[in-house]
C-alpha cells in the first residue's frame, strides 16, 4: 500500500500576509494556522518565507562515452571554515515568467557549458528547503550532442566564472559514494543515475 499524506493545501489557513522585504529576491511574512495530527487547528503561527522563484537543473549525459558534464563555480553560501566554496554541480538556472522548463534547460546548458542537448528526461521535482523557502527545482537528465569540455563559460554581466568538466559515470558515482558531492541537486541527480544509468545508456546508445 502506498503511503498517502494526511493533509493537503486545504488544511492551511493564511490569516495575514505582507512583504517583509523586496529586492532581487523577496521575503513574505505570513500569519497562518494548520490542522494538527491530533485534531483541531494550531495556534496562529508567524513565519517568514524566502521567495526566489523556481529553477531547473540538468545533468548532461553522453551515452557514447558513458560520461557526465558537471560544472565548477564559486558559491558564497558554501563558505564554511576551511571547506572550499567552489562547487561541482549540475547546470541550473531560474525559470523566468513565461519560460518553459525546456527553454531554460537548453539556454543554461549553452550559457554555462557550451552544451547542446538533444533529449530530456525528468528526474525529480524537489523543494530544497521547504521550512523557509518556496523555491521548487525541477531536475532533468539531458542527452549530450556536443559540449565544450575544459572551457570557461558564464555571463560576464552576472559575474559567472564557470569551468566545464567531463567525468565518467563510474568516477561520478565514486564521488557520490565518498560523500564528496555536497550540492543537493547534484546529489539527487547522481543518485537517480546510480539507479537508472545502465538502462539509460541502453536507451540512448
Amino acid at each position: 500500500m502506498i503511503l498517502q499524506l494526511k493533509f493537503g493545501a486545504q488544511d492551511v489557513r493564511v490569516l495575514d500576509e505582507e512583504t517583509a522585504w523586496s529586492g532581487h529576491f523577496a521575503v513574505r511574512k505570513l500569519t497562518l494556522q494548520h490542522r494538527r495530527f491530533a485534531g483541531g487547528w494550531s495556534e496562529p503561527l508567524v513565519r517568514e518565507v524566502f521567495e526566489r522563484g523556481d529553477a531547473v537543473g540538468v545533468l548532461p549525459y553522453d551515452p557514447r562515452t558513458d560520461s557526465l558534464v558537471l560544472i565548477e563555480q564559486f558559491r558564497p553560501g558554501a563558505m564554511r571554515g576551511d571547506d572550499s566554496p567552489w562547487m561541482l554541480e549540475l547546470i541550473a538556472g531560474v525559470v523566468e515568467p513565461g519560460e518553459s522548463d525546456d527553454e531554460v534547460v537548453h539556454r543554461e546548458a549553452m550559457e554555462e557549458a557550451g552544451c547542446e542537448l538533444s533529449e530530456l528526461l525528468p528526474i525529480a521535482t524537489v523543494l530544497p528547503s521547504a521550512g523557509a523557502c518556496t523555491e521548487q527545482v525541477r531536475l532533468f537528465c539531458g542527452r549530450v550532442s556536443s559540449v565544450a569540455i575544459g572551457a570557461i563559460h558564464g555571463l560576464q554581466e552576472e559575474g559567472e566564472d564557470i569551468l566545464v568538466h567531463s567525468i565518467s559515470r563510474r568516477d561520478a558515482l565514486q564521488l557520490l559514494a565518498d560523500d564528496r558531492i555536497p550540492n543537493g541537486h547534484t546529489l539527487i541527480a547522481l543518485q537517480w543515475l546510480y539507479i537508472h544509468g545502465e538502462s539509460l545508456r541502453e536507451r540512448w546508445c
